[in-house]
């Protein structure tokens, strides 16, 4: 009997059929998101960037299988305050938090909240430092030592609601929660986890294998390292963040042997010491001992002590990074390992910048490029090219819808930032429609480390900023010509126009992101630390 041709093509049209809807699922699944974020990291620390510093091979890989933003700034150059930025999609002034001595209302939108609405199983693992109980998650675990601060060993967690402590690393820790949830997760649901470190923060204490890694290490000093701040005004001279001044001996450099710290236990750093299993505090103390050693010769003066603090301070530091790398790698092998890795986009970030020396300074908060540009590197081959750069002008406040949009969620017309989406199917390039102008404004003074209160814009080329408050001086540089931000040009008739030009585009991006009161006349927005904490 011969075959009906029809009949044989039935079971082929049915088999074509289902690989269609097979094709069409696969084509309308929804991603995975696993933001990774660090706590005052810097690109200048990162060999993706062109660091000389240190080498960070599984950020690098991001960065080469993905996209690198080149001009990526934080709103509010401070911890607490730019994750609220990250978490709402908006400005300080619109989102209540303004500085470290506030707390996050959590009953307002955030985008893990509109997330979890959609379907998405969401986690916060790490570094929290809002001072409220996370909302919109399914499962947290946030640092809980030092006001949210976290320590770096043995240290204690809030998880779902109960304190706990956990013995080991900090960053190691932090690894392990994110790898338990994902092993634990509902494998039918897309998953939004939020993986927080909080390395590398002050005080820089390694993981116990990266102790004195760097002890013979000499590493090479900004050009500005001894800058006088000749031709700028009093904001950068009153500061206090300098490496010659303002680290201290004992919970900056270290100063300290344990025989010392024993006959004062009410010191700070033996609060964190303790805290080590005692075959750590041995190898620490012979780590230190020569650093020690060194410094009680007293014959470093004037820039031969900036110098040897510098390198001291770039030690600890850098030696403090060096874990959050290993760590991105084993996660990233983990998801390749369960067949996730390609599914989810991968966002490495910090919660701003930080000084390595530049200006003379360490820490943040300044509109200054080291702290106020932040890294941005992003992972997803379905929809980023890899080895793609960006120069467009992105902000924090646009993380929060980038993940709505590439979840399929409506994004709220309250949320003030822009989706990064358009930029990342371009390439990188920057979309004709797109914004001019990084907006920026810091409200925390008078407080630690003094820096003026101030607002800005950031071009591709240029950076105004005002500071306000106490004082009214104004500063602006030629960001081409002047890349290191040594040379206030405002007022210079040469630069007279773009003046003028820039003043405009700033009343014009206040007016659009609704700062209406950017100098406080009406209400003042920082009232003074509530928890007078130090090293925020």
């Amino acid at each position: 009997m011969r075959n009906n041709p029809s009949t044989l093509l039935l079971p082929l049209a049915a088999l074509s059929l289902a690989s269609c809807g097979n094709q069409k699922k696969e084509e309308t699944k929804r991603p995975n998101i696993i933001f990774m974020m660090t706590d005052d990291h810097t690109t200048q620390a990162m060999s993706c960037y062109g660091g000389n510093l240190i080498q960070t091979p599984n950020m690098d890989r991001i960065a080469n299988e993905g996209i690198r933003f080149d001009n990526c700034y934080a709103v509010n150059a401070l911890s607490g305050p730019s994750r609220a930025c990250i978490l709402t999609g908006k400005f300080s002034h619109e989102n209540g938090f303004t500085d470290n001595a506030s707390t996050f209302n959590g009953d307002q939108q955030t985008f893990p909240k509109l997330l979890q609405q959609a379907g998405y199983q969401t986690a916060m693992i790490g570094k929290w430092h809002l001072i409220s109980e996370p909302q919109g998650f399914d499962h947290w675990s946030i640092l809980s030592g030092q006001h949210e601060q976290g320590d770096y060993y043995d240290p204690d967690f809030w998880e779902d609601g109960k304190h706990i402590v956990e013995k080991g690393y900090a960053t190691d820790i932090i690894t392990d929660k994110a790898i338990e949830f994902l092993e634990g997760r509902d494998k039918n649901k897309p998953f939004c986890m939020m993986y927080h470190q909080k390395a590398p923060h002050r005080n820089w204490m390694p993981a116990p294998r990266y102790l004195g890694i760097f002890n013979n290490t000499t590493f090479p000093e900004p050009a500005n390292l001894f800058d006088d701040y000749e031709g700028r005004g009093r904001a950068a001279r009153e500061q206090d963040m300098s490496i010659e001044h303002t680290l201290t001996n004992d919970w900056d450099l270290k100063l300290l042997t344990r025989e010392e710290m024993l006959k004062d236990t009410t010191n700070r750093l033996y609060s964190v010491y303790k805290r080590m299993p005692l075959e750590v505090q041995d190898k620490w103390d012979s780590v230190y001992a020569q650093r020690i050693a060194e410094y009680r010769k007293g014959d470093l003066k004037g820039k031969a002590l900036i110098s040897w603090k510098y390198q001291q301070y770039m030690r600890d530091y850098l030696a403090t990074t060096l874990a959050v790398d290993e760590n991105i790698g084993r996660l990233m092998n983990y998801l390749e390992k369960i067949g996730e890795l390609d599914n989810t986009i991968i966002v490495y970030t910090s919660d701003q910048g930080f000084f390595l020396g530049e200006h003379g300074w360490f820490d943040k908060r300044f509109m200054y490029e080291e702290c106020q540009r932040m890294p941005l590197i992003i992972r997803y081959p379905k929809a980023i090219k890899a080895g793609s750069t960006s120069n467009a002008i992105s902000m924090n406040v646009d993380f929060a819808p980038t993940f709505l949009d590439f979840a399929g969620v409506e994004i709220p017309s309250d949320i003030q930032g822009a989706s990064l989406k358009p930029i990342l199917a371009n390439e990188g390039k920057t979309p004709a429609d797109w914004r001019k102008a990084a907006y920026y404004h810091y409200y925390e003074y008078p407080a630690e480390h003094s820096v003026k209160r101030h607002y800005g814009i950031r071009t591709q080329d240029f950076k105004l900023i005002h500071f306000y408050n106490d004082i009214d001086e104004w500063e602006m540089y030629d960001m081409k010509a002047d890349p290191r931000e040594m040379n206030n040009v405002f007022g210079k008739p040469e630069y007279a126009e773009k003046q003028k030009e820039l003043m405009q585009l700033l009343q014009d991006t206040q007016k659009q992101y609704k700062d209406t009161d950017p100098d406080e006349k009406e209400k003042v927005l920082f009232q003074g630390d509530r928890r007078l904490m130090k090293n925020r």
